[in-house]
């Protein structure tokens, strides 16, 4: 995404999968229920229409606004999110479409017929990584309210065969200073070393030795925490996450259920039997702490989960991903091509210097550290784009 043509590409490659998303939806549909974890998607469309036009044609052109009588509804820092639910306070599908397509059409044709600045790149990225991220939220509403799942984008690679989890020993981590984050002053802020401003400023710290397990955790291995009586073991359970348990009444991750002695998942619309090497999802910080209690482990850092995907040891070439600095989506699970359906043995090809698996994608990962600034923290062209989550965050 560092010139004309892949941002464009980029680009179109977001907004298809928008409009499937809100497509592939009835009006019954799209009319979601409240819930704190989603947002109506209507919304969400409009929402992500306003972001390229106040950070794009309005803050680099001074454009007027669309239409100012809406500008407070689609900025998610005007309106509060209970408020979302109004009935009749935004437009409808059809005429948020209108609008999305009006913002769409405009910030084409700037890429396409201006000179491309560092500047201009950066808000480009910025903007299209923010429609991705709604992207995520529309895919995790579907879960949500149990609706069909997205198309995958190559069905072929979905593999729902059933295997024997392999035998797992940790991986060491070797003790050394490390480089933690992404530069702030680099000249290369839009294109290679672009990041948000959580990411920054980037530094070096030393670690002591450490141990992880090289893959995710398995439906498997929970399924013994849960049948050894791990969600009615108070000792496992650190203050919160008893009251958090107790006042949800949780006795099994919230999409699972037991039909006739056998485990079920609710994967989006569909219930499925559980398989032992697939990775466990859809758990809170709680539950995966007081697993980890029971398993006489322990989450890992921030620092140290971030060691274990890049080892980037301070004097060796600097890594973004596990596996280098060029992306290959066959080494990940990622653009709802597999949904978190693999093995966690798979995608070896993905592995980091240190051997841990599925590091990026298949799904987020916990850690024990809250997300706070880092030192010497500076925020961004967005000013919400993570103060409001820092101290009550976990990472």
């Amino acid at each position: 995404m560092n010139d004309q043509t892949t941002l464009l590409h980029a680009l179109d490659k977001a907004r298809s999968r928008l409009l499937h998303l809100i497509n592939s939806l009835s009006d019954e549909q799209l009319t979601v229920p409240y819930h704190p974890g989603i947002n109506p998607p209507v919304w969400e469309l409009g929402h992500t229409a306003f972001f390229f036009e106040r950070f794009i044609l309005q803050l680099l052109d001074h454009e007027p606004p669309y239409d100012t009588a809406l500008d407070d509804i689609w900025d998610s820092f005007e309106l509060a999110h209970e408020d979302r639910w109004t009935p009749n306070l935004f437009p409808n599908k059809e005429k948020a479409l209108l609008y999305f397509d009006h913002i769409y059409r405009k910030v084409k044709a700037r890429i396409e017929n201006t000179t491309l600045t560092n500047s201009d790149l950066y808000m480009y990225k910025y903007a299209i990584f923010h429609l991705n991220m709604h992207l995520e939220s529309m895919v995790w509403c579907r879960q949500t309210l149990g609706y069909r799942p997205p198309t995958p984008v190559n069905p072929d690679r979905v593999n729902h065969a059933a295997k024997t989890p392999a035998h797992r020993c940790d991986v060491e981590i070797p003790a050394g200073r490390y480089q933690i984050g992404m530069p702030a002053n680099s000249e290369h802020f839009a294109s290679t070393d672009f990041s948000f401003d959580n990411e920054k400023p980037g530094f070096s710290t030393a670690v002591d030795a450490f141990r992880i397990s090289p893959t995710l955790v398995t439906n498997g291995e929970y399924i013994e925490f849960i049948e050894a009586g791990g969600y009615e073991n108070d000792s496992l359970w650190r203050m919160a996450g008893l009251k958090w348990r107790k006042s949800n009444q949780a006795r099994h991750p919230v999409f699972w259920k037991k039909m006739d002695g056998i485990w079920h998942e609710r994967h989006f619309n569909q219930w499925r039997v559980l398989l032992a090497d697939r990775p466990v999802k859809h758990v809170c910080y709680w539950e995966a702490q007081a697993f980890c209690n029971h398993a006489n482990r322990r989450l890992p850092t921030e620092v140290e989960w971030e060691v274990a995907a890049l080892a980037n040891r301070v004097g060796e070439p600097f890594r973004q991903l596990p596996w280098g600095d060029v992306m290959d989506a066959t080494k990940v699970d990622m653009d709802c091509t597999n949904l978190a359906s693999l093995s966690v043995d798979d995608l070896s090809q993905g592995d980091s210097r240190f051997g841990c698996r599925q590091m990026i994608g298949t799904l987020w990962e916990w850690t024990d550290s809250l997300f706070m600034p880092y030192d010497g923290f500076v925020m961004d062209v967005y000013p919400f784009m993570s103060t409001l989550q820092f101290v009550d965050h976990r990472v």
